[in-house]
This record gives C-alpha cells, structure tokens and sequence, in this order.
C-alpha cells in the first residue's frame, strides 16, 4: 500500500497541472480576443464607430424639430452611431433612455433635459459605468459637475437679458403692461429667460409683468394661454414669448380678438425659427432674440473627445445674435431652420 500510494498522488498532481494549464490557456485566449465586448467607457477599437446614445427632449416646437435634423445629420457626417429617444416631454422617459444606453455599453451619452432637477441617481449610474456624459442645448442643477464633462448650449439669462433690453430702449411712454408666454415649467430656458428679462425690465420702473404663464413651448398652448390673457388683462400692450412656436400661437389668439399684432400689440421672442423669422418680417412680431438649435456639429466634436479621453471644456456656449424686422427680411430667404 506504501508503494502505491505516492504513484496515486502523482498522477492525480499530473492531472491537476494538465487541468490548470488548461483553464488557464483558454482565459488568456477569452482575454485577448478580438472579439470581445470592450470595457463601458473605453474608446472604441480602430475602425469602430463611436455610438452615442441621444435623448431628445421631444418634438415640441419648430426649433427641437432642427435641433434634433442637426443632430443626427451630423451624425451620419461624422461616422458616429446613432441611438435616438424621443423623451416626449416627459422626465421618466429619459431617465429610462438613459439607463437602457448604460445597459447597452455606449461609448457617450447625449441629452437635452426635459427639466433641470431630479438626474443625479441616473446620471451617477452613468459615471459609475465610465460612460461619459454631454448636456445638449440644456443644463441640470446639480452640485456635482462632475457627473457630466461638458454642457453644449445657449445663455438662456443673456437671451432673456436681451428681449428685456430691447424693451426698455423701445417702450413707450407711461405704464407698459407686459404678459409672459413662459416655456416649459421647470425646464433652464424657461427659469433662465424670465430672469434675465426681469433683470432687464428693472431699468424702468414703468415697465412690468401683469400676468406669467406657462404654454409649455408649443404654438397651441401659446394661443390658449395668450386667449386668457386677453379677457384678464385688457390693458395688455406687449407679449414676451419664451419662444416662437408660443408667440405664433399668441398671434393668432391677437387676430382673432380683432387686434393687430405687432402693432396694437408688442410681441417680442426668442428661437429665430423660420416661421418666427417670416412673421418678424412682415411686422407681426416686433423683436427677436435668437436660440441657435444648429448644434449637432459641435456636439460631435465634442464626443468624439471625451471618448478618446482629451480634456475639454466644461461650458461651452454657441453664437447667436437679434432680429429686427428689417434684419429679419435681409436673411430670411438663407435661413437653415
């Protein structure tokens, strides 16, 4: 028994190395396959695509409607992957988006927040994952920046600043009754564009707001919103509209009361769409302010760096200018959107 037990040991010690040997081979080969789904977050390998997955706050208005043209045009421009969302206007779609990107391993996450509050969890989910995070055309108040590398759009305050300036060098002698066609309640362009114009407005002390609503962006919501504000408030001699698509809307509310708009009734907007462009220039509206949507290039640029690591900066904020009507007729006919 003596002597065969050392030769049982053996060949069993022999049969464990063969077996180890084995296993470990073939983990060394799983590691270094090609064909291997890399890391969440790490740059695609030579030749691949870099996909980005794209929330979209909706299709509200003329302006989200090239806003979301731009994108993904200058997507297929660059190569870049597209997985696209329409969040509909509603949080909890995006948030399910964004989540459903993580689980798909993208390499950058892009989106336009429906409103400012409420995606630290999901976004830390994101950084969690190493997946890089864009803000697009809106911001997130949140106190750690460190949840998204960059946020790509307008100063939504300066925008607003502007319309209030415009109106202070404009208005007429004596009190000046202005209502508000508010965006989206809780969305940045909302908060921040009736800031900068009560900033603005302060200048005169006989120029104020007498009725603020929202109209949720949308030319319908602008037109019922602007009705009510005709019964209310008879004495209504201008309309600040947070965006074209709501000024429109006000404009049709204005004629059917049997009102001149533009004339009986200052109205001053901020977008540049077209069809807000077309009815500064016929004298409809008085003022525009101008939100480029054009960002889908910059946007990009802008992941195809975060993907490859380089640093970039954390604001980034896109050019725009103001419209009178004259300026409005002069570029009407070049006008991307």
């Amino acid at each position: 028994m003596s002597t065969k037990t050392p030769r049982l040991i053996s060949r069993r010690g022999v049969l464990a190395r063969v077996a180890a040997t084995v296993a470990l081979a073939a983990g060394l080969a799983a590691c270094s396959s090609p064909a291997s789904a890399p890391a969440p977050g790490a740059a695609p390998a030579a030749g691949e695509p870099i996909v980005m997955g794209f929330s979209q706050v909706g299709a509200e208005s003329g302006w989200r409607t090239a806003n979301t043209k731009s994108i993904q045009d200058s997507a297929a421009a660059a190569g870049v992957e597209l997985k696209f969302s329409d969040a509909q206007q509603k949080q909890e779609n995006q948030i399910k988006a964004i989540r459903s990107f993580i689980q798909q391993k993208v390499d950058v996450i892009a989106f336009s927040p429906v409103v400012e509050t409420g995606w630290d969890a999901v976004l830390l989910e994101a950084k969690r994952a190493n997946i890089p995070v864009i803000l697009t055309d809106r911001a997130v108040d949140s106190e750690d920046t460190t949840l998204y590398k960059t946020f790509l759009g307008s100063d939504f305050v300066a925008e607003g600043k502007k319309a209030g300036d415009w109106l202070v060098q404009n208005a007429p002698a004596g009190p000046v009754a202005v209502v508000e066609l508010q965006g989206t309640t809780g969305a940045a362009p909302a908060i921040d564009r009736k800031e900068g114009f009560a900033e603005a407005i302060a200048a005169n002390p006989n120029i104020s707001v007498v009725a603020s609503q929202t109209g949720d962006f949308t030319r319908s919501g602008g037109k019922q919103v602007m009705e009510a504000f005709l019964k209310s408030q008879p004495t209504i001699n201008v309309v600040y509209a947070h965006n074209d698509d709501m000024a429109l809307g006000a404009i049709e509310a204005i004629e059917a009361a049997g009102k001149v708009p533009g004339k009986d009734i200052t109205i001053i907007s901020v977008d540049a769409v077209k069809d807000g462009m077309t009815a500064l220039s016929e004298g409809k509206i008085n003022f525009i302010v101008e939100c480029n949507p054009l960002l889908g290039p910059q946007l990009m640029d802008l992941a195809q760096k975060v993907v490859a690591g380089e640093p970039v900066p954390q604001r980034v904020v896109t050019e725009e200018t103001t419209f009178t009507q004259e300026q409005a007729a002069e570029v009407l006919a070049s006008r991307q959107y």
